[in-house]
């Protein structure tokens, strides 16, 4: 069994995390950590100070790296075989790519549980992730109860 673990380095993380944990020691499964870095390097337009823009943009890159290496090495010695994956691009398309790159079995990601207008505006991860994927899909609900 092979699962990406799509994680956007939120406060749930941890909840998504031991979800897929808990599943992937129950199929003993190769696990990947993915996180879609925002914004995408070449994206970006660095007019005030764009050294200092590049230096910055690469310590939140960097430090988002680290977090899902952590998050990986926690894994291994949990005894399963985890891999960190940084990668940029649009983040539903980018997630299935890489999806299908590994030629994973499952995708495992959270939802937040935002508004109808948010929905309607910027649109959902998980519901993208839903409608497009060619393999199943785990949504971990992580809105806090009211």
């Amino acid at each position: 069994m092979r699962l990406l673990v799509a994680l956007d380095l939120s406060e749930p993380t941890e909840l998504i995390v031991k979800k897929a944990e808990a599943l992937a020691k129950e199929m003993s499964a190769q696990v990947w950590i993915l996180h879609n870095a925002e914004p995408a390097p070449d994206v970006l337009e660095f007019k005030a100070d764009p050294q200092a823009a590049r230096d910055s943009l690469a310590e939140k890159f960097h430090r988002e790296h680290r977090q899902i290496q952590e998050i990986a090495k926690r894994l291994r010695k949990e005894g399963l075989e985890a891999t960190a994956l940084l990668v940029h691009g649009p983040t539903v398309e980018t997630i299935l790519k890489e999806a299908s790159d590994l030629d994973v079995d499952m995708i495992v990601a959270g939802s937040h549980g935002r508004g109808a207008v948010y929905q309607l505006l910027v649109g959902s991860v998980s519901e993208g992730l839903l409608r497009k994927s060619r393999c199943p899909v785990l949504i971990v609900p992580t809105r806090k109860s009211a």
